[in-house]
């Protein structure tokens, strides 16, 4: 614990608990000043463990203290310590994970050097997936000023880096360092802060810049807008960085934007909300500094020069990337442009390869096939694709070979009938024990509305899904307490216990209708909590009830699919699922708008 110890040393002993910083941000609200923190610090105690994950990482602390103390360095250590003892794995990250995982792979990833290149263009993975266009118009605007520039898909692998995955961040980074420096590279032009960052930390032997930096004084962009007022956020990466910060306001003046500064900017910025994934662990903290964005931008236009500063804060107020400014074709156009939503965005990050491929003439090029230590995560798109791709072939199949006949839904159920009562029992138990064993409810269901139809399929499938849920419940409260806690180690999922406390059987409601966390984990964590098991049986059996409605109906009619007929049934299935899908979506659009919490 080195450098933990250190830094613990560090705060302690510089910090005069004046309360600057704690009343800048939420979490030192919530768990106490600096020094506070850390005298009380104890690696081996979970609570303790969690706690560093709902920092942002963002550096107001440190930027706004009188003694120049660095807690936000602290809180980093301490996620790498958490990691290092073999926590901190925890399930919210893993989107994340698999999303860079994808960004360095070599599916997604490019590098591009022609010949005498010592410069490349680093666009970052959100940039070239949400305006893969903008990033095509600023590398041609670069290779104006730099003929050889070259260019590199791939991924910084910060994610890793803020989650204290220090190992794995620093051999993946190391290995595209070496690549670069081993080709002759020098300079590295990034567009992302993120980037810019972690590039300027730990790029030795590289010189890096922002690309405003280089286009600032290019005569690129210029055009009047009718002094329209906008602000600027900077990003929190960029928090010390004033020759940026200096750049951007250049660019944007010179397309003749007014601009009114924020209370928090430059080294005093305030993080947009989506800083050290924060809200994957404590959304209501990340809501806190994006309401306080939207509150200071008093109703102007954000511009700011971060991609995902630009999807964050532009759900709660108007916000346009910078690039989105600069590449305007003309000045009178609504400032801004529309972003590539997910999941569209990887389309758009493998068609902005194909055309660096096509139009890039590189003496050096590859696609990285270097993993570090991960281990290969689960690709859901491409599991996704394969089962619809599945589904095809045996629609294919059954037509071409005259199956379909034996597939006539009253055919079956005549068979399922001459096992008696014991057919929907059988069912039942199968579901009862699945949830138990973590395993997948869905194509249970989708066998019930198959084999029963949408009445008896919802009868039999609510009653053995609930009955599922209480068993696990029940293992978790009175047989294997100690072994779930031990495997439930995600600070969300502890905090359900705060949440029922307050709250009560909603918790179990909401968490049903708004799954924020895997339905067999869910079972389990509520074992550990102290809500009265009937409360829990009843609120279970009616918030499961919609969903379980929508697709039992779906998967009723999914024979009739196959045999190439679309029945009403099915359309109403499918709508019926699209809503239920869509209830979580609405929901959280509706609590940023609102800026409430979520009870858990």
């Amino acid at each position: 614990m080195g450098n933990l110890e250190e830094r613990l040393r560090d705060v302690i002993r510089e910090c005069v608990k004046c309360n600057i910083c704690q009343k800048e941000c939420a979490f030192l609200r919530k768990y106490g000043k600096p020094k506070d923190i850390a005298e009380h610090y104890d690696p081996a105690d979970k609570k303790d463990q969690g706690m560093p994950f709902e920092c942002s990482l963002c550096g107001l602390c440190s930027a706004v203290c009188p003694k120049a103390v660095d807690p936000s360095g602290l809180f980093l250590e301490m996620r790498r310590e958490t990691v290092r003892r073999g926590e901190g794995d925890y399930p919210e990250h893993a989107a994340l994970r698999e999303y860079e995982r994808r960004g360095t792979s070599r599916l997604f990833s490019w590098y591009a050097l022609p010949r005498g290149c010592d410069t490349v263009f680093f666009p970052g993975c959100t940039l070239s997936g949400t305006r893969s266009k903008r990033v095509i118009e600023t590398y041609l605007q670069l290779g104006l000023i730099i003929p050889s520039i070259g260019i590199v898909l791939d991924c910084c692998t910060k994610p890793s880096h803020d989650l204290g995955r220090q190992e794995h961040f620093t051999a993946m980074f190391e290995e595209m360092r070496d690549y670069l420096t081993g080709r002759g590279v020098k300079n590295v032009i990034v567009a992302c802060p993120n980037c810019y960052k972690v590039f300027a930390r730990y790029g030795d032997g590289l010189t890096i810049k922002s690309v405003y930096e280089v286009i600032a004084g290019s005569p690129v962009g210029r055009a009047s807008n009718a002094g329209a007022l906008v602000t600027i956020h900077d990003p929190c990466a960029m928090r010390f960085e004033k020759t940026v910060h200096g750049s951007v306001r250049e660019i944007i003046k010179n397309r003749g934007f007014n601009i009114v500064e924020m209370d928090h900017s430059a080294d005093k910025t305030l993080c947009c909300g989506e800083g050290g994934t924060v809200g994957a662990i404590a959304p209501e903290l990340a809501r806190e500094w994006t309401k306080l964005r939207h509150k200071e931008a008093a109703g102007r236009t954000i511009v700011t020069y971060c991609a995902g500063c630009t999807g964050m804060l532009g759900r709660a107020t108007p916000t346009a990337h910078i690039l989105d400014l600069l590449w305007q074709d003309h000045p009178d156009d609504r400032i801004g442009s529309k972003a590539t939503p997910p999941p569209f965005t990887y389309l758009k990050r493998l068609q902005l390869k194909r055309w660096l491929k096509r139009n890039v003439e590189a003496e050096h090029s590859r696609e990285r096939t270097f993993a570090g230590n991960d281990l290969p995560g689960k690709n859901t798109l491409l599991k996704f694709i394969v089962f619809l791709v599945l589904l095809a072939a045996v629609i294919i199949a059954v037509r071409a070979t005259g199956a379909s006949r034996y597939l006539d839904q009253q055919t079956l159920r005549t068979v399922i009938a001459g096992y008696g009562a014991l057919a929907p029992i059988i069912y039942m138990l199968i579901y009862a024990i699945a949830p138990s064993l973590f395993l997948p409810g869905l194509p249970i269901t989708i066998a019930g509305g198959i084999l029963f139809g949408p009445f008896w399929g919802v009868v039999y499938t609510i009653i053995g899904s609930t009955a599922g849920a209480c068993a696990a419940f029940l293992v978790s409260r009175y047989l294997a307490r100690d072994w779930v806690a031990r495997h439930l180690r995600s600070p969300r999922l502890r905090r359900l216990d705060q949440a029922v406390l307050h709250h009560g059987w909603r918790v179990v409601a909401f968490t049903r209708l708004i799954p924020l966390f895997p339905f067999n984990l869910l079972n389990y964590a509520f074992g550990l909590t102290k809500i009265p098991f009937g409360q829990y049986a009843i609120t279970t059996f009616l918030a499961m009830l919609p969903a379980c409605i929508a697709f039992i109906v779906f998967s009723s009619s999914l024979l009739d699919l196959v045999r190439g007929k679309v029945s009403l049934a099915f359309i109403i299935g499918v709508a019926l699922v699209v809503v239920v899908a869509a209830v979580p979506i609405f929901y959280r659009r509706y609590k940023a708008k609102k800026g409430g919490d979520e009870p858990v």
